[in-house]
């Protein structure tokens, strides 16, 4: 088995610094859950790469057709990042 990596275009709406809705892969998203917030420890990522503190988010979305995924965000130096989605 063979993975891809893919960059999307990600904008990430924050109230009260918890994620709320985001726009991504040409969607628009809602939060429907509570949102974990993801510590360095849990990352593949190499930490290097990103500098120190990196963190992110898991959460539920739910686009405009009913459609959920599970997301792990992080944020980038200069933007946020999906990092994983779960169907």
């Amino acid at each position: 088995m063979a993975s891809q990596e893919i960059e999307q275009d990600l904008t990430i709406w924050m109230v009260d610094e918890v994620p709320a809705r985001m726009y991504y892969a040409g969607r628009r998203w809602r939060v429907t859950d509570r949102p974990t917030r993801l510590r360095e420890s849990v990352w593949s990522a190499a930490l290097e790469e990103h500098g120190p503190g990196l963190y992110g988010w898991r959460f539920q979305a739910t686009d405009d057709r009913g459609s959920s995924v599970v997301f792990d965000v992080y944020r980038g130096a200069a933007q946020w990042h999906v990092h994983r989605s779960y169907t």
